[in-house]
């Protein structure tokens, strides 16, 4: 069973944040009809060709649609469009800021002849305030967010390595639209919902805004380590392997100050006891502790922390990450099509079906014909739309 067999969701969408949702929609059986535009198609499909020949952000968040591609800004083309929505059950766009709108695209104009319809818009501010029509990517986002305060090393700020503010946007579309299909369920009526990438990153900075509350001090940007629990981070080995160690309670501190440290009296020691002081003694703290790793191989470290029992991490690499046993032992990595062929592509994670649905990357406009022969164009109607490049 996939429990949004059924659902139709049409979606005028480009690069990270709405992709991401509508890929999620897609894994739990919804109908996912991309539009893209006729020829280049989704401009994230020219990042790179690092997939055999493909993009690597394309092939992530796009399996399991069907591609369309209409030339909107071409009357026929828009009637398509349109014509796709008076059925749908979802629509989600994310162009520049206002463009689906002077377009009439807006969510009041599309539920006057789809009452039930959810319509969700992904932009970099939201509706309102002074910075609702700004051009907006993730690192802008990132930027705007204060995430690039609390990342890094000192004085040199360091982006989050994935497109986290697309991720959270996406994330939280998903779930809105989930949940509004659920109020259709009992009202009959669509929604609208209007996800700020913007809100959607603060949402995730609550903890170093909360320590900042009243006009405190900020956490200072501590590289790999954390800024405010000690010990919590990296650890290199006697054979040069980085460990990544935290501990989270005084229970564990006592454990690991007698069975990884071998001196129990740390424990007790009142420049120590309870986090905070750890934290502000934690120049002094890591010397202690970076000198028993030094005398222990990686391997041998990990397997003591794990005894004692301390939570513990190798520092992976992707290439470890593609052979990672954990991920192996639960067969989490399945196989898609693409146009260039098959690819291996990591399982939907909390799978409500154990056959999870894995189904193609599509090729540029590939479902285009199919789609248009569903909403009774003819042959000799479609080829003159080709020919013209509306599709």
């Amino acid at each position: 069973m996939r429990p949004l067999r059924g659902v139709t969701v049409v979606a005028l969408e480009q690069a990270i944040a709405a992709p991401y949702a509508t890929r999620q929609l897609a894994d739990l059986g919804a109908r996912v009809i991309k539009v893209e535009r006729p020829g280049a198609g989704d401009f994230a499909r020219q990042y790179d060709s690092r997939v055999n020949g493909l993009s690597s952000h394309f092939v992530w968040v796009n399996r399991s649609k069907e591609s369309l591609t209409l030339d909107i800004k071409d009357p026929r083309g828009m009637a398509v469009l349109r014509q796709l929505l008076g059925t749908a059950d979802v629509f989600i766009q994310n162009l520049a800021p206002g463009a689906a709108a002077r377009m009439g695209l807006g969510a009041e104009e599309l539920q006057a002849g789809n009452p039930g319809l959810v319509v969700c818009d992904i932009s970099g501010y939201g509706r309102g305030g002074p910075y609702e029509s700004m051009k907006a990517y993730d690192l802008m986002v990132q930027s705007e967010a204060g995430l690039l305060s609390v990342t890094g090393s000192g004085d040199d700020m360091a982006k989050v390595g994935i497109s986290v503010s697309d991720i959270s946007a996406g994330m939280y579309a998903y779930s809105s639209i989930l949940a509004a299909l659920l109020e259709r369920a009992n009202t009959g009526k669509g929604a609208h919902i209007d996800v700020s990438m913007l809100e959607s990153t603060v949402e995730w900075m609550g903890f170093p805004l909360y320590y900042t509350y009243d006009g405190a001090e900020p956490p200072p940007r501590a590289g790999a380590a954390h800024a405010t629990i000690y010990p919590y981070g990296p650890f290199t080995a006697g054979d040069g392997k980085v460990i990544m160690m935290s501990i989270q309670n005084e229970r564990e501190w006592r454990a690991f100050c007698d069975r990884f440290l071998g001196q129990p009296e740390l424990a007790e020691h009142p420049d120590y006891a309870g986090n905070a002081n750890r934290n502000a003694n934690r120049e002094v703290l890591g010397r202690i502790i970076a000198a028993r790793f030094a005398d222990l191989t990686g391997d041998e470290a990990t397997a003591l922390l794990t005894s004692v029992p301390v939570a513990c991490a190798r520092v992976n690499t992707l290439a470890d990450v593609w052979e990672h046993p954990q991920l192996a032992a639960r067969g989490r990595w399945h196989e898609v099509q693409t146009p260039r062929g098959p690819v291996p592509a990591l399982a939907p994670p909390g799978p409500v079906n154990p056959e999870p649905r894995m189904d193609p990357v599509p090729d540029v406009g590939e479902h285009t014909r199919k789609i248009l022969a569903e909403l009774g164009r003819g042959e000799s109607d479609v080829d003159d739309l080709i020919r013209d490049g509306v599709v």
